[in-house]
């Protein structure tokens, strides 16, 4: 925000169409489809060894959570973890999980996938 601009316009519309859409609102008209914030969920994995992620709140549509524990040569660990929209782009992680262990130098790696528990936010 620039010292011109008020704070009241700061969340002004900016494109052509926001600008019809409050214009619209402002005399009266329902807000679009389009313009309806989406309704907010809790997102609940469950892996294995009992550990429990909570993701959220998100409107996006995710259904599986994938996680990556990797041994390191000096004994470290190393976690990665990701949430994906199918299964199928959950498996995708795991076959690129093998290539990261040979670049990376990973002595040994678990992967796991769980589905997600949706909850209401």
């Amino acid at each position: 925000m620039t010292a011109s601009t008020s704070p009241a316009m700061a969340n002004a519309p900016t494109s052509s169409i926001e600008q019809g859409a409050a214009a619209a609102i402002r005399q009266g008209a329902r807000r679009p489809v389009w313009a309806m914030a989406k309704k907010k969920y809790y997102l609940t994995a469950t892996l294995p060894d009992g550990y429990v992620k909570t993701i959220g709140p998100t409107a996006t549509a995710f259904t599986h959570y994938w996680r990556i524990v990797a041994l390191l040569e000096n004994g470290k660990t190393e976690v990665f973890w990701g949430h994906v929209k199918s299964l199928a782009e959950a498996r995708k992680k795991q076959v690129a999980a093998g290539d990261a262990a040979r670049m990376r130098g990973w002595t040994r790696y678990d992967f796991d996938i769980v589905d997600l528990v949706r909850q209401q936010g």
